[in-house]
């Protein structure tokens, strides 16, 4: 299986980060090493002093699928659950002002946590899916999928422009506003609507 995902997908958060609005999704891809889930602890890398949060809705594929029609889009994914994109900020932000590739600040190892998935029957509108994350009992970051530039089903169909889908391909949308770093110790809890998703704690 592999890992997609999105970046500057909310407008909101492309803001506080002094980001263009793009006109296709950004994609870019983490290693099966980097999958975090079944509620382990993420342990903060040596290489890093600004490790983020960025809770996303992530897309299950279940089929399939190459140069997808947008219209057909919705038949490649059976499910959707809560993620998060870590991100090392420190190394971004070097990567960026030298042009240089960002595997390094994205991809490493339990890079991207998830937690359950809920079936696509579970929700009354796909565009309209509200989600949150808690950092020690507190909300910190919310948004909802009627904020997103590109729907679900545009970016499966953009991807598979240039990636041949395959069944248990995971893709993650993007984040809303409200990113922020992680400590020794934080205990992070994601929902979807009302129902919790994930629950782990920062080592």
């Amino acid at each position: 299986m592999k890992i997609l995902a999105i970046g500057w997908n909310y407008p909101q958060h492309n803001a506080e980060l002094s980001a263009t609005t793009p006109k296709e999704p950004v994609v870019f891809l983490k290693p099966d090493s980097s999958l975090l889930k079944n509620g382990k602890p993420f342990f903060i890398p040596d290489f890093s002093e600004e490790i983020e949060y960025e809770t996303e809705l992530v897309l299950r594929i279940n089929r399939l699928g190459k140069h997808i029609a947008p219209k057909f889009a919705s038949r490649y994914y059976d499910a959707i659950g809560l993620g998060i994109d870590f991100t090392a900020r420190d190394l971004q932000r070097r990567q960026k002002e030298a042009g240089l590739p960002w595997e390094i600040c994205k991809a490493f190892d339990s890079s991207a946590a998830i937690g359950d998935f809920l079936p696509l029957s579970s929700f009354n509108d796909l565009n309209n899916i509200s989600f949150r994350l808690d950092k020690n009992g507190t909300t910190v970051q919310q948004g909802n999928s009627s904020q997103m530039i590109f729907n679900f089903d545009q970016i499966v169909s953009y991807v598979s422009r240039f990636f041949t889908l395959k069944i248990g391909d995971l893709i993650f949308t993007g984040t809303p506003a409200g990113v922020g770093k992680v400590e020794i110790n934080d205990l992070l809890e994601g929902y979807i609507e009302d129902k919790k998703m994930f629950s782990f704690r920062i080592k």
